[in-house]
């Protein structure tokens, strides 16, 4: 599959087939996230493979728009790191997440991002994981082998872009 397809063929997956995810493949996914770009090369992010059942059951519970994390095989938590770069820690994690997804998408699998960061289920989820205070946790990625397949569309590009300033639009 080449990347444009990846893109325009990934979609959100909230159920999935009750199969172990291989461990090199979840490895592949963080690969393709390890190689996103980010700001002076800083790579201010983390994640946590969760696969225990029962942590992914507490996490379901903790995150009201994430209840499929119980079913799925693994759970990803992608952490940004605002001390090692204060201004472009947000933008850099969230790149390496979609790198994750499309990289999860090529090998077979499916994942949804569920977002955490300044959300009220952002403290419950770092004391669970143990994640430092000085750390935030930009979401949550539910990963395994789909079990459903989604569709949605995507606004046309006129509605979306804008030639050389804002609001001129190409004719």
């Amino acid at each position: 599959m080449d990347v444009l397809e990846t893109i325009k063929t990934r979609r959100s997956v909230r159920r999935y087939k009750r199969v172990q995810v291989e461990d090199d493949k979840i490895a592949r996914c963080l690969e393709a996230a390890r190689w996103a770009p980010s700001a002076d090369n800083l790579q201010p992010w983390s994640a946590i493979v969760i696969k225990n059942q029962d942590a992914r059951r507490r996490l379901s519970e903790i995150h009201t728009w994430g209840r499929f994390m119980a079913d799925s095989p693994v759970v990803m938590a992608f952490l940004a790191h605002p001390g090692e770069s204060p201004v472009f820690y947000y933008g850099d994690t969230a790149v390496a997440v979609q790198n994750f997804l499309l990289a999860a998408h090529s090998l077979g699998l499916g994942t949804c991002w569920i977002g955490v960061i300044g959300s009220p289920f952002e403290q419950l989820i770092k004391q669970l994981l143990a994640v430092p205070d000085d750390v935030k946790v930009l979401c949550m990625v539910s990963l395994g082998y789909p079990d459903e397949e989604p569709r949605s569309d995507r606004r046309p590009l006129e509605e979306i872009v804008h030639w050389e300033k804002y609001g001129s639009r190409r004719r």
